[in-house]
């Protein structure tokens, strides 16, 4: 019978192992988009025009977005390309993530650098239409990105924190 001293050092080489870190990046990453994901639907649907966020942005990723954005009819095919493409950018910050989530949980200063992370990770898409297309604020404000991204962090970080408890008491 182990003791919990004796667990705890097994627990966190567990959580080293490629697959644990995989399976939590893929499980974070797609908590994080489906989070991103009901959000707009919720908001779009509010304003009468359900699935037309992921149109625009998947136009405006594909190039498609003849004139304006506001304007654009909701395109079934576009909506999966950017569910898609959305997806796989998500298992890449989940992948992220649920690596610093595991350093962390072995190595406590790492704390600083998940956090950093999700300081970027929060901030940081508020770039990507900036870098894409400035118009699409247009379609999809400031305010309704940060709610979005703070919703995905508090999933993501919820679901990471969950399965690697990590004790803030070692950094003092």
């Amino acid at each position: 019978m182990h003791t919990e001293a004796e667990a705890k050092p097994r627990i966190a080489a567990e959580a080293y192992r490629p697959v644990v870190v995989l399976r939590d990046s893929l499980v974070t990453g797609l908590l994080g988009a489906m989070t991103i994901m009901v959000w707009f639907l919720f908001l779009d649907t509010l304003a009468g025009r359900p699935l037309h966020t992921p149109t625009v942005l998947g136009s405006v990723v594909l190039g498609t977005d003849a004139g304006s954005l506001g304007n654009l009819p909701v395109s079934i095919p576009v909506v999966l390309f950017y569910t898609v493409v959305h997806g796989l950018a998500f298992c890449v910050v989940g992948y992220v993530a649920a690596w610093l989530f595991a350093l962390a949980e072995h190595h406590p200063p790492w704390i600083f650098g998940l956090l950093l992370f999700f300081i970027l990770f929060f901030c940081g898409f508020l770039a990507v239409p900036v870098v894409i297309k400035p118009a699409v604020f247009e379609v999809v404000t400031i305010p309704k990105i940060l709610a979005g991204n703070l919703l995905a962090a508090v999933a993501m970080g919820g679901y990471l924190w969950r399965h690697h408890p990590l004790d803030l008491r070692q950094l003092m």
